[in-house]
């Protein structure tokens, strides 16, 4: 297989602006949504599980790839490994001073990620955005909003595939005057209203806007206010699942409980 994966895509961007806060910020972006093979010394064992570790003189790595055939391409024989996400993966490493040997030697985006930097991943996927109660007096139609945060928002929505039918980005006047943005869902799932309203605040984070802010609602696809949204914003569908299928727990599937290092 020789197809060009997104963090390929977001690597080479990023290679190519060295000075480009925004490129490597997407970069990261696409590491924590990605889904990545970590490579391991024995079979994973409920919640514990054990990387290959690697010394090298910038550090000590663990070894981790966007690809299966990636993964068994460096081993050169038949490998354990994790499959859990890149923010996951960022939870487990902060503060343990050990880096992420990405795609090594066998892709374009092989890179040696320092500890330090996944430390910052990790912070930052942590934060939680404010719940605050505003009063909307007026939607119109989103205006100023550069178009890598639209982009952000595309791209990010894209992840978020059956915990929401569809959303819509518009601008506001809320009742005392002020004018912002706000990206409301319409019909999520009750229980995803967090994880939606984090990937908004990521796409804001990572799009590199500065003091940038935009409020997240919720609304049902009944709900008077949906047809103003509709009406006046600007639309994403965003992805459903065509079945649910039951999913047995492995190491690392809930980013609130990153795998425990042996």
């Amino acid at each position: 297989m020789t197809d060009t994966t997104a963090l390929d895509a977001a690597h080479a961007a990023m290679e190519a602006a060295p000075q480009d806060d925004a490129a490597r910020l997407r970069f990261f972006e696409r590491l924590a949504d990605a889904e990545l093979f970590l490579l391991l010394t024995e079979e994973a064992a409920d919640e514990n599980i054990s990387p290959e570790l690697f010394d090298v003189a910038d550090g000590r790595f663990v070894l981790a790839f966007d690809r299966e055939d990636r993964l068994a391409r460096f081993a050169g024989r038949p490998a354990p490994y994790a499959a859990l996400s890149g923010r996951v993966l960022s939870a487990m490493l902060a503060g343990q001073g050990i880096g992420l040997g990405l795609n090594l030697e066998v892709a374009p985006s092989s890179i040696l990620i320092p500890a330090e930097a996944m430390g910052w991943l990790s912070d930052t996927l942590s934060h939680v955005p404010d719940e605050v109660q505003t009063r909307i007096a007026e939607f119109h139609a989103p205006k100023g909003l550069p178009e890598n945060l639209i982009a952000a928002l595309d791209a990010k929505l894209a992840t978020t595939a059956g915990l929401a039918q569809t959303a819509f980005l518009v601008g506001t006047v809320d009742a005392g005057g002020a004018r912002g943005h706000m990206l409301g869902f319409v019909g999520a799932v009750t229980e995803a209203q967090g994880a939606l309203a984090k990937a908004a605040s990521e796409a804001l984070t990572f799009s590199g806007i500065e003091a940038g802010a935009m409020d997240v609602g919720f609304f049902a696809p009944d709900d008077p206010v949906t047809a103003h949204l509709a009406k006046a914003g600007l639309r994403f569908d965003l992805p459903q699942r065509s079945e649910q299928r039951a999913v047995r727990p492995a190491p690392g599937s809930d980013p609130d409980r990153p795998p425990i290092l042996k």
